[in-house]
């Protein structure tokens, strides 16, 4: 089927903040919206409240008045849910549950035209349960809007076990048409989303329980080095400890236990505390009035430096040689295994392996290990670790290369693939497992982590960056070291490595 006609009516069930925004969305691409809440007088106060969200929006010249008041004109407050029967779409965003939404879904069956499709704007229930029962599966799909609908841009297309593929391509197409960015899933544990956004939470959650570094430092790196908006503690402190535990139980509950989901002990114990974050006021940071927030730790040196060695290729991180000729060090090559060598010090981009394992590995002497960063040219910090034979004179000169770059250097205890490149590197592997498991295109989980939380880049787009073989290098040591399934590559992973293939070509 093709995109509704933008005169056909969408009805909204649920006058919470989903059910308004998107009931928000639909009016505003020109559709007659009608809105229904079980509370009386709900749906009303919620078109008020949008009059006057629009108006504000007028008042700072963001918005045309003429514009507010047609989208306002467009929607209509109904009292009983009778009143949605000649509604082509319905989508429900009521509470998120799975008996109450399967009831709701019967009587619509029930109320509305054969041809109506029933949406669910569900962000953790089974397309497949909701639907099960209905004399008609076919036409529930799942339409799942990220908060503030009306601006995020992601929509997840969610296909149950029986959903008609027409009208999943057709929701598809209508939430392109109102400017939304939408990604086909099959309705699994997550969907995209949320199943492949939970390596960014675990590794900060484990670095921080193995002693890695405070949660400053930690959240330092993934901004500033791994380019992400946020880092972990502070996106967990602002989404709320409760919800974000509670998603991962959730996750980790339905793919059986699988330790790759595993909810971390920390976050349980802020729960236990009440400890929610910036909505209790305290989470892993402390939100109240005049508090200064912590700082992430930084090394300093002294140590003028002028010159260092770049032997081979440095891969991924060989952005960081323009910067030292840029900031007038002079730069020599010569063959090797992608090593820079600055006075004694040797530093390399990890792979995975602790640094004194791979000193002892490799023969190398005071060597350093720079984590990844998204873009070696133009970020503003790197985490190093050291192994345990490295002098302090060795890693005075390292951190004065660095620096001569216009890099801070924040210092991790010599832990298996540092922060960015093994939360990256996990972030890949689920994504990877995703795709093999036919949840999704890799185009359609790097749009959908990008537009839903708005990624730097696709985890799967920078797997090919790094390298598919770098990747699974990185993975195996990672294995190896904890001796986890938790770390385990996709069989994809393995397979595009096999093929000397990427994910994107």
């Amino acid at each position: 089927m093709a995109a509704l006609n933008s005169t056909e009516q969408v009805a909204v069930i649920g006058a919470g903040a989903m059910g308004v925004g998107i009931a928000q969305i639909a009016a505003q691409a020109g559709h007659p919206v009608k809105l229904y809440d079980a509370r009386p007088g709900a749906a009303a106060q919620a078109i008020e409240g949008i009059d006057r969200q629009l108006g504000r929006l007028v008042e700072k010249g963001k918005l045309a008045a003429d514009a507010r008041n047609a989208t306002v004109a467009r929607m209509q407050a109904v009292d009983a849910i009778e009143e949605l029967a000649d509604s082509r779409l319905v989508i429900e965003a009521i509470v998120e549950n799975l008996e109450v939404k399967r009831g709701l879904l019967r009587q619509l069956e029930e109320l509305c035209a054969v041809d109506c499709i029933l949406a669910s704007n569900t962000s953790s229930l089974s397309i497949t349960s909701l639907a099960a029962g209905l004399k008609q599966p076919r036409r529930v799909v799942g339409m799942h809007f990220f908060n503030p609908a009306p601006l995020m841009a992601l929509v997840e297309i969610v296909s149950g076990l029986d959903t008609d593929p027409a009208i999943a391509n057709g929701l598809h197409a209508l939430a392109g048409a109102w400017g939304k960015k939408p990604v086909h899933t099959r309705s699994t544990p997550g969907f995209i989303v949320n199943r492949v956004a939970r390596p960014f939470y675990a590794e900060s959650l484990r670095l921080l329980q193995e002693g890695a570094a405070d949660c400053a430092s930690l959240d330092a790196l993934m901004r500033d080095a791994g380019g992400f908006r946020m880092g972990a503690f502070e996106l967990t402190d602002l989404i709320g400890h409760d919800v974000n535990y509670a998603v991962t139980c959730s996750v980790f509950d339905a793919y059986y236990g699988d330790f790759r989901f595993q909810p971390s002990l920390i976050q349980k114990e802020l729960v236990d505390a009440g400890r929610l974050g910036r909505k209790s006021g305290r989470g892993f940071y402390d939100y109240a009035e005049g508090t200064e927030r912590p700082q992430p730790a930084e090394l300093a040196s002294a140590t003028s430096i002028d010159s260092c060695v770049v032997e081979g290729d440095l891969g991924v991180a060989s952005g960081l040689l323009q910067r030292l000729q840029d900031n007038g060090v002079s730069v020599s090559r010569r063959d090797g295994a992608g090593l820079l060598r600055v006075g004694d010090a040797v530093l390399a981009l990890s792979d995975g392996r602790l640094a004194s394992q791979r000193a002892r590995e490799d023969g190398l002497r005071n060597l350093l290990l720079i984590d990844l960063a998204l873009d070696y040219a133009k970020a503003t910090r790197i985490g190093i670790s050291w192994s345990a034979d490295t002098t302090e004179g060795a890693r005075d000169q390292a951190v004065a290369l660095l620096q001569r770059a216009g890099l801070k250097v924040t210092a991790l205890a010599d832990i298996p693939g540092l922060a960015v490149l093994r939360t990256v590197a996990m972030l890949a592997n689920e994504g990877a497992d995703a795709v093999l498991q036919g949840v999704g295109t890799a185009a359609d989980i790097d749009l959908a982590m990008c537009a839903g939380v708005n990624y730097p880049l696709g985890p799967l787009a920078w797997a090919d960056r790094i390298g598919v073989g770098q990747v699974l290098r990185v993975l195996d040591n990672l294995q190896r070291d904890y001796g986890e399934e938790r770390y385990r590559p996709s069989l994809l992973l393995r397979r595009l490595d096999a093929e000397g293939r990427n994910f994107h070509d």
